[in-house]
């Protein structure tokens, strides 16, 4: 399933990139989220340095943009029709990919919705027993 995915996010950038508009690289793409433009925020796992696209994913959150990972940034930057590999991708519009795109946004809601059913068990602490009144109770034993 999860390859499924991957290969439509690739499909989805790559038509995006033919007949809509993206943003390539790590500093536009915060732009266009920042400016709230993404329609769809891919970035690549193999990213090294990780903190070049660390910041993207609760920017994403913050800002209710679609947000999906993918394995390669060569492939990545293939899909886009780069000659070099690119860490993270912004489709600002869609172009032909709208139908296939509204397809990726709604598989991760429905795991979140899987997640939200299954409630988390809390651990509660219990109060612990004041030790510090049994102390005092043996010292006064010792000194007589």
């Amino acid at each position: 399933m999860a390859n499924d995915i991957t290969s439509k996010i690739y499909e989805s950038v790559e038509i995006a990139s033919k007949t809509g508009k993206i943003k390539k690289g790590s500093n536009e793409v915060t732009k266009s989220i920042e400016r709230g433009a993404a329609k769809l925020v891919v970035v690549a796992e193999d990213t090294n340095p990780p903190e070049v696209i660390m910041h993207m994913e609760p920017l994403c959150k913050e800002k209710e943009t679609p947000f999906a990972k993918v394995p390669s940034r060569e492939e990545l930057g293939a899909a886009v029709g780069l000659n070099v590999p690119t860490a993270a991708v912004a489709i600002v519009d869609a172009g032909n990919a709208a139908d296939l795109l509204k397809e990726i946004r709604k598989k991760p809601k429905k795991e979140e919705a899987k997640q939200a059913v299954e409630p988390k068990a809390e651990k509660k602490e219990e109060p612990k027993k004041a030790k510090a009144k049994a102390e005092p109770k043996k010292a006064e034993k010792k000194k007589e």
